[in-house]
């Protein structure tokens, strides 16, 4: 390998690298979004009280069921025969032609969903449930109590867990070329196509793939310490301590 070849590929193809990079971004990005959304009304849905009895608790379990169903299904298939399966199977059978960006950004999103739908339920699920009783105590509803107490520490909880969804949406993207979506790996096979340098090129290419893993990687933990606040916001706690008598009539001198 040398390194002149490697410049040479990057400075003559850089728009396609650069093409096929923002539409990884872009699928990834969107997919991720949306895949939290659903896997977040998911996971607070199956974590609903199961009623004791009546039609709610028979409509409940049903949905419950549907979303079980839904869940193991995409995390138990590749993405790459998902996107064979909607691409191909819904203009086949239902006859809906849909663009390949449009397809690969539902096939990710629907993918995501299903794995944050897991990932949100076990971040609700590992709040201490003391803080519900607490909250039914003072007089919440369910609703109020997920949306006031719980879900803003279950959040915070599962954000490690979606960033690394992210970054695993931006590699597997790779996954799309088959249905033709011209993401980083489908610009990286066309360039390698023309020039015959497969090994330089795909070089370019992984190294394109490490600098946006890496990059959001970063973003999410500086977001990440955002979130936390201070690191020594738990120093002035521990300087609080139970003033005595003598302490509160010594500080009182000091004050007359």
């Amino acid at each position: 390998m040398e390194l002149s070849v490697i410049i040479k590929t990057a400075s003559k193809y850089w728009p396609m690298f650069l093409r096929g990079a923002g539409v990884t971004l872009l699928i990834s990005t969107i997919g991720t979004i949306i895949g939290f959304l659903i896997g977040l009304l998911i996971g607070i849905i199956r974590t609903f009280p199961m009623p004791e009895k009546g039609i709610k608790k028979s409509a409940i379990k049903i949905i419950n069921t549907i979303l079980s169903m839904y869940v193991e299904v995409f995390r138990g298939t590749p993405m790459i025969v998902q996107a064979m399966v909607i691409y191909y199977g819904s203009k086949q059978a239902f006859d809906i032609d849909m663009s390949p960006l449009f397809a690969g950004i539902f096939i990710v999103s629907i993918n995501t969903g299903a794995y944050m739908a897991e990932i949100v339920r076990g971040g609700i699920v590992s709040i201490d449930k003391g803080q519900f009783e607490a909250a039914y105590a003072v007089g919440m509803s369910h609703n109020q109590t997920m949306i006031n107490v719980v879900l803003p520490q279950a959040i915070r909880n599962i954000l490690p867990a979606t960033g690394n969804e992210f970054v695993i949406n931006i590699k597997d993207t790779s996954v799309l070329n088959v249905i033709a979506v011209t993401e980083l790996f489908f610009q990286t096979k066309s360039v390698a196509g023309i020039n015959y340098k497969y090994f330089e090129t795909f070089f370019i290419a992984s190294a394109i793939y490490f600098v946006m893993t890496y990059t959001v990687t970063r973003i999410l933990r500086y977001i990440e310490r955002k979130i936390d606040g201070p690191e020594n916001y738990i120093l002035y706690a521990n300087q609080m301590q139970v003033q005595t008598p003598e302490d509160a009539l010594h500080r009182q001198q000091k004050i007359n």
